[in-house]
């Protein structure tokens, strides 16, 4: 049998790597991935409300804002993929967590859209 048949759990290049970690880890780890779904979630919502809903606000901010707030929602869900499967083997590996590089990118993104999305509705009153 190869290790490749032993090994039915998938991504593979995940599970084949290392030791089997404590499943505490493993299930805080998964945690944090379905936090990263439900904030994916939640941005391409406000994304798909705004569109929708602000019919207030001219079409020249609300359907950029409304891109961005979907774009964004796409990259975090891609992001806490990425994570899940890269925490997991260094967890297999018994090497340190990697870093958080798009944090910046979803956090400047969504702080930025938030601000034109408030100069908006305060330039509307």
């Amino acid at each position: 049998m190869t290790p490749d048949e032993r090994q039915p759990r998938r991504p593979r290049w995940v599970y084949a790597e290392g030791d089997e970690p404590d499943p505490r880890f493993t299930f805080a780890n998964e945690r944090t991935f379905l936090a990263w779904i439900r904030t994916s979630l939640g941005l391409t919502a406000a994304g798909v409300a705004l569109d929708s809903f602000a019919a207030k606000l001219p079409a020249r901010a609300r359907e950029p804002l409304a891109i961005v707030l979907i774009v964004l929602g796409v990259a975090c869900a891609a992001c806490g993929y990425l994570r899940w499967m890269t925490n997991e083997r260094a967890l297999r590996r018994g090497e340190p967590l990697p870093g958080l590089a798009i944090g910046a990118f979803l956090g400047i993104g969504t702080i930025a859209a938030g601000l034109v999305l408030f100069v908006f509705v305060v330039a509307l009153r």
